[in-house]
């Protein structure tokens, strides 16, 4: 039996970075080539799954729109950690976002490390 392919996705900027474009379109493509994916919210990321806040944003015109890429990494049931905070800091609870974000620390989205996942951040 083969072990699955896990990425952990550390996303700290928001709607001002395009940094933040590349690691949900990084997202996708795990999501497509059937990782296990784990997407970390802090600081200004946490922006991202707060619903509606990324529905008319496209920080790289040659990209899909980030909130159609938000959407579809909510959709495929990734696990997405928000930082609990960064959520406090901003005034968001739990439903500010999307359902199945979970506003949980980084001893949630390490733990997925110490199975041996891969991890970038952006």
């Amino acid at each position: 039996m083969s072990e699955s392919k896990k990425i952990v996705i550390v996303v700290t900027n928001g709607f001002d970075n395009e940094r933040s474009s590349v690691a949900w379109s990084i997202a996708n493509g795990a999501i497509g080539m059937d990782f296990q994916v784990t997407m970390f919210l802090v600081s200004n990321g946490v922006d991202w799954v707060r619903k509606g806040a990324a529905a008319h944003s496209r920080l790289n015109p040659y990209d899909p729109a980030v909130g159609d890429m938000v959407d579809n990494v909510v959709s495929s049931g990734a696990s997405i950690f928000v930082c609990p905070p960064c959520a406090k800091m901003r005034g968001y609870e739990a439903d500010d976002f999307f359902d199945g974000v979970e506003i949980a620390g980084s001893a949630a989205m390490l733990g997925v490390v110490a199975e041996g996942a891969s991890t970038l951040s952006f």
